[in-house]
């Protein structure tokens, strides 16, 4: 068959076949056997010249033969609007979710293989989200890319999200032919970065499960969707009753509440950094707190690679994966790794950061991360005043709100220099509740001179504050080895609860971020026990998405089972005195040169 604009006359079956069509030699559903027996099923894309070919390699739940466009309509159409350079050059017959577009790929002679994994897509099984199963079939289906007649045994990993998460975790297991990954907002801890923030259960997982997974399980069949290319179901050809989808498939939110600390359990889903030796291009997004950019920045500083890089952006998740901007700079580090081209990546800075402005994103090389010239600055809680200052306050002072309320807020007064804000931060705490614990949720803010918040387009919520961080307060024990002033480190393996009343030290981090504050505004730290709300209007609804977008996206902690009103629906206290000085610790960054307005950037 050849190059089509249209869907393709519906194939017979979902058996292996090949076909010419769009400048690419495409074979669908390509059977992988694991080392249990079960058989994957991928689709691959290359050139049509017979040659062997590096691969670009992804494994995980969405469907592969699902279209964006048909899976995630209202997130296609708002990138797709946006960013015309995404659509050009593309029929866009072969877009999927958080993967490569092969059209943009295979004439750079770049074989293309997406895997649907175990329980997913085409692939039968059952379905266990990042489990040491899952991660030895991603192993495995490196292993065999590499062995075949087309491939030149050289294997790169690439892909968003989940597709980015698990390649930390299969990079633990050092797969010979692993040459190369671009691990784009991939998170990295299951505890940490995932599913329970600072100690407290996040909802999104369940909830995701529901929309984005069970959607796509093998057996969905006339359920579910059907490829608009080839015709055919997406979720394999067996249509089965939702009894028996249930029993072939972990119940994810039941297994994240059974593991509330840090145990075997969540560190078999999480990388072994030490054993991360692929050379990577880590890419972090700046307003994806709640998942996206914190495993990116412990990956690049933690890992053993030698060759590691760290580039940092802002706007929807999504989008600059597949602008020009993310595809030719992923294309240069593949080029470099996987054909061996002598491009200079090698040479260039290790850190490419889009500093965010109130209006824009400035592009700037650095070395290190950290940036090394950072001036950590404290800015000490006034009890009295509501200020943030740099001179520490005097005299003993209780300030209360109630937990589920709004909090209390602290502001700098106007700035009187624009000031640079990137990197992590953390807050130091000291706190007392009417009950056994408390929920801790800190917003890092902006604000402007008449007291109107600036928020940002965040990785997925339209109206994002620059940080947050979240700790609960029987989770406070730090890991000493792992803990730094800016990124204190907690063990998460023991519960303390609290005496009525007695004050603890909390120490708080607060995800990596980037922002410019400008002269005028002021800097505010929201400390209450409850997830963020926007003030202003909604960001409305997404189609893979249950909530409404308020401010945290679909990255919430409002679960009851969680967080039951006896304990976690109490009175907060912050105290401040001898020896109880709170403080936020900033990462004010001096100038260091000029640099180039770059990237637009959608403030709200």
């Amino acid at each position: 068959m050849t190059s089509v604009g249209h869907t393709r006359a519906r194939a017979a079956s979902h058996e292996h076949r090949s076909e010419v069509g769009d400048g690419m030699r495409i074979d669908w559903d390509v059977p992988i056997e694991m080392d249990d027996g079960l058989v994957l099923r991928a689709d691959i894309f290359r050139p049509v010249k017979d040659g062997r070919y590096p691969v670009i390699l992804s494994y995980g739940p969405y469907a592969k033969g699902l279209a964006f466009q048909d899976g995630y309509p209202s997130a296609w159409q708002r990138m797709a609007d946006a960013h015309p350079d995404v659509t050009a050059g593309s029929s866009n017959l072969y877009q999927s979710w958080e993967v490569v577009d092969p059209e943009k790929w295979v004439p750079h002679d770049y074989a293309c293989v997406r895997v649907d994994s175990r329980g997913c897509g085409c692939s039968p099984g059952f379905i266990d989200h990042f489990s040491p199963r899952e991660t030895k079939d991603f192993y495995d289906c490196i292993e065999w890319a590499a062995a075949q007649p087309w491939s030149n045994g050289k294997v790169g990993l690439n892909g968003i999200s989940y597709y980015a998460i698990n390649q930390w975790h299969v990079a633990s297991l050092e797969p010979p032919h692993l040459a190369a990954m671009c691990v784009w907002e991939g998170a990295a801890d299951w505890y940490r970065d995932m599913t329970h923030h600072g100690g407290i259960v996040c909802t999104f997982w369940e909830n995701w499960y529901d929309m984005q997974v069970k959607t796509v399980q093998y057996g969905a069949g006339e359920r579910g969707k059907r490829s608009r290319v080839h015709g055919e179901l997406v979720c394999g050809p067996h249509t089965l009753s939702e009894e028996e989808l249930r029993k072939k498939r972990s119940a994810l939110g039941e297994g994240i509440r059974a593991h509330p600390l840090d145990d075997a359990y969540h560190r078999a889903r999480s990388p072994v950094w030490s054993k991360i030796k692929t050379p990577f291009l880590s890419a972090a997004n700046w307003g994806g707190q709640g998942l996206h950019p914190r495993g990116n920045f412990e990956g690049f500083v933690r890992a053993a690679s030698k060759d590691k890089w760290l580039e940092a952006h802002g706007i929807e998740h999504w989008t600059h994966f597949y602008t020009d901007y993310g595809r030719k700079l992923q294309l240069r580090f593949f080029d470099h790794f996987l054909h061996g081209k002598d491009n200079g990546f090698d040479r260039h800075p290790r850190v490419l950061l889009q500093v965010r402005h109130i209006d824009k994103f400035v592009e700037r090389d650095e070395n290190e991360w950290p940036l090394e010239r950072t001036k950590w600055t404290k800015l000490y809680l006034h009890a009295r005043s509501g200020m943030l200052e740099r001179k520490a306050p005097a005299g003993k002072a209780v300030v209360q709100f109630e937990a589920l309320g709004n909090g209390a807020t602290f502001l700098t007064e106007p700035l009187t220099q624009d000031t640079e804000i990137t990197g992590p931060s953390a807050v130091k705490l000291f706190v007392s509740s009417s009950t056994e614990d408390a929920d801790l949720f800190v917003v890092l803010r902006v604000f402007k001179g008449d007291l109107s918040e600036v928020v940002f387009q965040g990785a997925i919520d339209p109206h994002t504050p620059v940080g947050q961080g979240w700790l609960r307060a029987s989770h406070r024990r730090l890991d000493k080895r792992l803990s730094t002033p800016y990124r204190p480190y907690h063990t998460h393996d023991r519960i303390e609860p609290l005496a009525q009343n007695q004050v603890v030290e909390l120490d708080i981090e607060i995800w990596p971020t980037s922002v410019v504050v400008p002269a005028g505004h002021r800097i505010g730290l929201t400390i209450r026990g409850k997830d963020y709300v926007h003030a202003g209007p909604s960001g409305g609804k997404l189609s893979n998405f249950k909530n409404e977008l308020t401010g945290c996206g679909p990255f919430l902690h409002d679960d009851p089972r969680d967080r039951p009103l006896d304990i976690f629906g109490g009175v907060t206290s912050l105290h401040f005195g001898a020896g109880r000085r709170p403080y936020l610790l900033l990462p004010i960054i001096p100038a260091k040169k000029a640099a180039t307005p770059n990237l637009p950037n959608r403030r709200k």
